[in-house]
């Protein structure tokens, strides 16, 4: 009896859990190296955290957002707007070629600090992670769970380009959940 793709990534997932915590803590974003335009200002993800829950600003946010005429609100906005998102075929559906042109773009707007390799990878397991609990992502809750402790965000490109995630996933869920309903019926034929 073959084990259905659900089973495994339980099992993979439980496994990568179990690895963790075996090794340590898991790395995750303490730092966002919040960028407008030439400006660029490293902000502990814990003062963002605070404007997404109460919109009170830090004194270094609160410079950064004043220099460059930034509203407090759009940003807090941003923060908390939730992208609704499938987890069961987030996974599949970037990792695909029109996947991977997704993550290329949303990872001109938010990437690991100093060059490091693999921001892809990282921004996948990040959504995957933020939709993990509730099939939906914030800007804040993708934040908190990058594998990354610096990551940096273009302030200035990503509060349009945040917004345009939903309407380029959507296509690709639909075309997961497609390939999924054919895989689940070839494996109760071959049954």
């Amino acid at each position: 009896m073959s084990m259905g793709w659900k089973h495994w990534a339980l099992w993979m997932g439980g496994l990568a859990t179990g690895w963790v915590g075996l090794s340590g803590t898991a790395i995750a974003a303490e730092t966002v190296v919040l960028t407008y335009g030439f400006l660029s200002v490293d902000i502990p993800i814990e003062d963002l955290q605070t404007l997404s829950d109460t919109g009170e600003t830090s004194d270094e946010l609160d410079r950064l957002l004043d220099v460059t005429s930034q509203d407090p609100e759009v940003l807090r906005t941003t923060l908390n707007e939730p992208v609704e998102l499938n987890s069961s075929f987030l996974d599949m559906a970037l990792s695909s070629p029109p996947g991977d042109w997704l993550l290329d773009q949303l990872g001109e707007m938010i990437q690991p600090a100093s060059g490091e390799a693999g921001g892809r990878t990282a921004l996948r397991a990040a959504l995957i992670g933020a939709a993990a609990d509730d099939n939906q992502v914030t800007l804040m809750e993708l934040m908190r769970v990058y594998p990354s402790s610096e990551i940096v965000v273009k302030g200035d490109r990503v509060v349009e380009g945040y917004s345009q995630l939903y309407e380029a996933l959507e296509p690709l869920l639909d075309l997961a959940a497609i390939l999924q309903t054919a895989r689940e019926s070839t494996n109760e034929d071959a049954e």
